[in-house]
């Protein structure tokens, strides 16, 4: 099952990737990159860590989902939760976004 986890969170990945700017896709895609793995892991537990001090100046909560995504490219069990709610979130940004179109 962790293979299936494994596809979907890449191609939501994929996804994210393909509408995001330039320099910014180009570095999403350098630290998927399996040799940056040593980066993706402490880059992920720092963003978990100044997350939950979310309530201090310059750090935020938004940087928990982060920190869990670059954990998720690496840790088997969290693959499955991570995709899901990439998968949920690019449904619900979508359908945002078509209604705000269709809005006179």
């Amino acid at each position: 099952m962790t293979n299936h986890d494994e596809r979907r969170l890449d191609r939501s990945l994929d996804r994210l990737q393909r509408n995001l700017p330039g320099w910014i896709s180009r570095m999403v895609g350098g630290l998927r990159n399996p040799d940056q793995r040593w980066i993706r892991i402490p880059a992920g537990v720092l963003l978990i860590i100044g997350g939950i001090l979310g309530f201090l100046p310059i750090l935020g909560f938004w940087m928990v989902p982060l920190g869990l995504l670059l954990l998720a490219l690496d840790i088997p069990f969290l693959r499955r939760p991570t995709a899901g709610v990439m998968i949920r979130g690019e449904r619900r940004w979508t359908s945002w976004r078509r209604s705000r179109r269709e809005q006179p």
